[in-house]
């Protein structure tokens, strides 16, 4: 059969057997059915959400005139632009809910929760609110960017009970009604994202997020495959259970359980603690597909140069090592332990130097050193966290913090912990692929001859995955998976 598969900015043809199974989010098993997708429908059951929040008062109870609020927004990376994505219409419940309990417009702030991902730039804020929504707040000053190396607007709340250091913002910790805006959204880390992952990376310092995107919590056995009981998860809820409780009260928050479209299935909105269990039991209908029925030898898909991070993406090898990871840790369940990957990518160099900055330089120093795995340059991190040239440019200059590339390299080494090997065909520049441990192909048929020959003999079970990062992703079990505990 011939397959294409994402690569750069076009594709790549591949002609796989025909025994290949081929499984597409969304297409090959139906997600659960979306709710209407007009303005008026999706207002009507976020403000139905909203009006009898799980576990806490409802949204007007909490308003009163004087009142404060900080709407922690997601960023760019996840959720959807669409004029009716769940930002967009849940915004506009919620003030409809404050203005109505009293709350004055000059008391609320949008603050987008980047974490360590790069300050919104204004376009991007006019993606993510809308041009209503921005003209409405923007010129007044009233939408901003999360800035974690903003000492003044960041608050250091001590440690948690396992000892993980609390640094939050401070807009977000001075105000009376904070108002988390999140998607139960298929995550390789910790499940989902939304509710405390949202709080827990999103409002917080370099230092928090070391406390779980490193190797000692990412290369754990609960992290592979992906579930919602992993130490990751752990911490994140407890980071953010920490907040509340020096705030003194919880985050109100709002999450949309989407599609592979992000395409609201369903809205929830509450205390995170209770919240959380009620919207993942309707997600994991979507996210974990019990489909498989046999394990897979070699995986097929490919990579775009620009998706999730941005452009470069594809490109930059050590975006490259974590995309590969991403696919290993959602999909481990349907992989045999002989398991090869292949996966096209343009792999031409691009670095995207002003995004990330620093990456050009750690993946020089992977080459050096005894440097064997991704593993071993962990010991730099805080040498890279605190160089102040990278973190003028996460501030000023809508680049990547420097710590984040960190939690790309520990995620990155995951691909090679858990294959026989991973080939990239089509690269342009193929040393750089080889210099991160990877094999390299012209074509999509010589990797798949090379890997039968050398690991899986001549009759593999295939697995190809088109449009594996062009479409929300889900995490593929085998059919009989026991998914109770997931």
């Amino acid at each position: 059969m011939k397959l294409d598969f994402e690569y750069g900015h076009g594709m790549l043809s591949a002609e796989l057997p025909d025994s290949t199974d081929v499984f597409i989010p969304g297409e090959t098993v139906a997600d659960p059915p979306c709710l209407p997708q007009d303005w008026d429908s999706l207002y009507n059951a976020t403000l139905e959400s909203i009006r009898n929040p799980i576990g806490m008062p409802a949204l007007r109870e909490l308003a009163a005139p004087g009142k404060t609020v900080v709407f922690v927004i997601p960023d760019i990376v996840k959720g959807g632009v669409q004029a009716t994505s769940h930002r967009k219409v849940s915004i506009r419940a919620c003030l409809d809910e404050l203005y109505a309990g009293g709350v004055d417009k000059k008391d609320i702030l949008f603050l987008v929760s980047n974490g360590l991902h790069p300050r919104a730039t204004e376009g991007e804020i006019k993606k993510i609110f809308g041009e209503e929504l921005y003209n409405e707040f923007y010129p007044y000053g009233q939408i901003s960017s999360h800035d974690s190396e903003d000492y003044e607007h960041m608050v250091d709340l001590g440690c948690t009970r396992h000892g993980d250091p609390v640094l939050m913002n401070k807009y977000v910790f001075d105000c009376d009604i904070p108002i988390l805006i999140g998607h139960t959204q298929g995550n390789p880390y910790g499940g989902y994202s939304g509710g405390y992952k949202h709080s827990a990376t999103g409002i917080t310092h370099w230092r928090s997020i070391a406390s779980h995107h490193v190797p000692s919590v990412m290369h754990r056995k609960d992290f592979v495959p992906v579930s919602g009981h992993s130490l990751m998860r752990t911490k994140f809820d407890e980071i953010s259970m920490h907040m509340e409780e020096k705030m003194g009260h919880p985050f109100f928050c709002c999450d949309a359980v989407l599609d592979t479209y992000s395409r609201q299935i369903a809205i929830y909105s509450g205390y995170a603690a209770e919240m959380m269990p009620v919207s993942w039991e309707l997600a994991n209908k979507r996210t974990y597909v019990p489909w498989a029925e046999k394990k897979y030898d070699i995986m097929v898909f490919g990579m775009p140069q620009d998706f999730h991070y941005g452009n470069g993406m594809g490109t930059n090898p050590i975006q490259m090592m974590q995309a590969l990871s991403a696919q290993v840790i959602r999909h481990k369940r349907v992989m045999s332990d002989k398991c090869v990957m292949i996966c096209s990518s343009i792999c031409n160099g691009y670095f995207h130097d002003e995004r990330w900055p620093y990456l050009r330089e750690l993946y020089e120093m992977f080459q050096h050193d005894y440097m064997n795995t991704l593993a071993d340059m962990n010991r730099y991190g805080e040498y890279f966290a605190t160089n102040q040239e990278y973190i003028r440019k996460y501030r000023f200059a809508n680049a990547f913090h420097p710590f984040h590339g960190f939690s790309m390299m520990s995620c990155g080494h995951i691909a090679e912990m858990n294959t026989s090997a991973i080939y990239i065909v089509g690269a342009q520049e193929p040393g750089i692929a080889r210099s991160m441990g990877l094999k390299t192909r012209a074509t999509f048929e010589e990797a798949l001859a090379d890997a039968m020959k050398k690991y899986t003999g001549p009759n593999p079970n295939i697995l190809a995955l088109p449009k594996t990062f062009k479409l929300g992703a889900v995490h593929l079990c085998m059919k009989d998976d026991d998914l109770s505990k997931v």
